[in-house]
């Protein structure tokens, strides 16, 4: 489910004259839209298009916090006036394909979303920003990590934060939305002295349940947590993908091979047996992968 991110607040800054919003009631300029809070229900402002949502989340029960300007006149008359800050697009095209859209795309390794990395699509500040969003970080000590970060040339920034103690990565709400008032501080003020562009929009976020394991480094740490693993059981024989919901057993460093064994939840018990257990047989019950079986391997939450 893609409704697993645990929170998002997006951050909007504009050099043209401010519009008055009901945003500003926030404590924030009437030209900054600034989601600092979540809140238990929904608004709407016309001003610029935007919409603050919280949703529930199991099993953490925090609260996921999504704001978004959808205003696209307003961006497109913001990059016509600056176009060399943001690169090249084709005409009528757009170059991202991870704007407002992306929860539809398969996460793949090292993609700056739910498989980690950074991705700065060439544009001319992405080191800039990046290095930025990395000062940041360091004051918030070595239990938080920068999970994913990616630039685009339409002018998004986005970061995905990953908290080491937790059992998901999930930074909480007050720790996002005090790195992303730090980060706007420090792109605002960049941004003022021409270094970058001063009106990127930037959106932090935990990588959730869904974020994409790397086999074997990430999976000691969630070893206690159930994972869904895709995966062929012999890659030379081109078999067909298989699907299971696993705990991890151990790993064989020798072999480069990852032992699974079948995680206690719904899916994996006889649906009659309401209430049962794994059986015996179940329980007993041994997967050995070499390590270029994996195709994707993801936390499992189970609903």
């Amino acid at each position: 489910m893609r409704g697993n991110k645990i929170a998002r607040t997006l951050l909007r800054r504009s050099r043209i004259p401010a519009v008055s919003s009901p945003l500003s009631s926030l404590g924030a300029p009437s030209s900054t839209v600034f989601a600092s809070e979540a809140t238990p229900f929904q608004t709407t402002c016309s001003s610029f298009s935007c919409r603050d949502h919280a949703f529930p989340f199991s099993p953490a029960g925090t609260l996921r916090l999504f704001h978004t300007d959808s205003s696209k006149d307003f961006r497109d008359e913001v990059k016509e006036q600056n176009p060399l800050q943001y690169g090249r697009e084709d005409e009528g095209e757009t170059t991202d394909g991870w704007e407002e859209d992306d929860d539809d795309l398969e996460p793949e390794l090292g993609d700056g979303g739910d498989g980690g990395g950074v991705v700065l699509q060439g544009v001319p500040w992405g080191e800039h920003v990046l290095l930025l969003a990395q000062e940041v970080l360091l004051q918030f000590g070595d239990d938080i990590k920068l999970y994913s970060f990616k630039a685009t040339p339409r002018g998004y920034i986005y970061v995905r934060l990953d908290k080491l103690s937790h059992k998901f990565g999930c930074p909480s709400m007050e720790e996002l939305d005090s790195y992303s008032k730090e980060y706007k501080k420090r792109l605002d003020e960049t941004g003022a002295l021409g270094n970058i562009p001063d009106d990127l929009a930037l959106e932090v976020s935990s990588p959730g349940a869904e974020r994409l394991l790397k086999v074997p480094d990430d999976l000691s740490r969630f070893k206690a947590t159930p994972m869904r693993v895709s995966y062929i059981e012999d890659v030379d024989s081109r078999g067909s993908e298989n699907d299971g919901v696993f705990m991890l057993d151990h790993v064989e460093l020798e072999s480069e091979s990852c032992i699974w064994k079948l995680a206690n939840v719904r899916e994996n018990r006889d649906p009659l047996s309401k209430g049962r257990p794994l059986t015996r047989k179940q329980k007993e019950w041994r997967l050995k992968l070499p390590y270029a079986n994996h195709k994707k391997v993801f936390l499992y939450l189970e609903c």
